[in-house]
């Protein structure tokens, strides 16, 4: 396998977090993980009427998987294309007519805290991870994975 194709890092974990719709269950989360050293970089919230659903990007995946395990919290994983973009919004048009002339679909997406570096990081969930991955990275842009997260 030529050494220029290996991935620098596992792909960015993010966790569906099903949570009461009640005030404070998500700040409660928060708590739970902080006193964990665990942060939230990444958080999209969509609520309806009888439960919240929490995507989160955290710092520590494999301990926030172990305390939802241990706490009875109901979860779902899974992979997201993270990029750093130079600028937030022609970097934005880059990537999804990228994505489009690729002939790839967009599930969701949405943007992270930013970097320790100050950058612009957009989370995408794509039909196709690893070819997304390999796409944008061969238009040039900057793959975020995991351990870039891991403050």
């Amino acid at each position: 396998m030529d050494p220029a194709t290996l991935e620098p890092g596992e792909p960015v974990k993010q966790f569906s977090v099903m949570l009461q719709n009640r005030a404070g269950a998500l700040a409660s989360l928060t708590k739970l993980l902080r006193n964990n050293n665990i942060e939230m970089v990444g958080i999209s919230v969509q609520d309806s009427r009888d439960a919240t659903i929490a995507r989160l990007v955290l710092t520590d995946p494999d301990l926030a998987e172990q305390i939802f395990i241990e706490k009875g919290i109901p979860f779902t994983t899974s992979t997201l294309v993270v990029i750093a973009l130079k600028e937030a919004g022609p970097g934005l048009l880059q990537v999804l007519d990228t994505l489009m002339v690729a002939e790839t679909n967009i599930d969701f997406a949405y943007a992270l805290m930013p970097s320790a570096k100050g950058q612009a990081l957009l989370a995408m969930h794509v039909e196709d991870h690893d070819f997304a991955s390999t796409v944008l990275n061969q238009a040039g842009f900057k793959i975020v994975y995991q351990c870039d997260l891991s403050r």
